[in-house]
């Protein structure tokens, strides 16, 4: 779903940052060889996704949500010289082309990738996040919400995407629908949590900003 024109949004890509030439690589090995490559990030989020990074400068970021590893290179490039990024993936046959490209990056030695279930990885990962992007399950949102805030520096940075969900968040919910239930749920929480002060942004498939109190 569009929720601005094709058009629209192509102007606003080609009026940001380029795409740096190996993440033009990986966008495009990601739709020759991957299944579902909309879940990539792509040029524009993944543009905004380095700004913020760039910003907050954060010591410690955590990903969950790998997928081919766009996002992660993205956040990576905010990363302070003795920073980390611990990124989390469900799916194992992803690794290899993740690997790849953090390998080609200059960030290798920054990027700790994780396969598996993220409720049992992140508590072990024994540290204080400055900036944390949850691009995962959506029945899981808030499970991971609270599982972080707890390890979240003070004044640190939650992403949460896809938080419009194609608009079905505006649709009459059918009972089946598990996930835009827990995404319509998930957003009331990140606004009323006092924990938290939140901007949810309309871009691409919706991204919440939260910053935590």
């Amino acid at each position: 779903m569009h929720f601005i024109s094709e058009e629209l949004e192509n102007y606003v890509a080609a009026h940001s940052e380029n795409e740096p030439d190996l993440l033009y690589r990986l966008n495009k090995e990601t739709h020759q060889k991957i299944l579902q490559p909309r879940m990539l990030s792509g040029h524009f989020q993944g543009r905004v996704l380095s700004m913020l990074s760039k910003i907050i400068a954060p010591k410690h970021i955590l990903e969950i949500g790998t997928y081919t590893g766009y996002a992660t290179l993205c956040m990576a490039e905010g990363l302070q010289k003795d920073g980390s990024i611990d990124t989390i993936d469900i799916n194992e046959e992803l690794e290899e082309i993740q690997h790849k490209y953090f390998e080609m990056s200059p960030y290798s030695h920054q990027i700790f990738q994780h396969i598996g279930n993220a409720m049992d990885i992140i508590p072990a990962l024994d540290k204080k996040f400055d900036l944390v992007f949850i691009d995962a399950d959506k029945p899981n949102y808030i499970n991971y919400f609270h599982l972080i805030v707890p390890l979240m520096n003070k004044g640190g940075i939650i992403l949460s995407d896809n938080v419009l969900w194609s608009g079905k968040v505006l649709d009459e919910v059918h009972n089946k629908d598990v996930s835009t239930k827990v995404l319509l749920e998930y957003n009331r929480l990140l606004k009323e949590d006092p924990r938290v002060e939140t901007v949810l942004l309309p871009i691409r498939d919706g991204l919440t900003v939260s910053r935590v109190l």
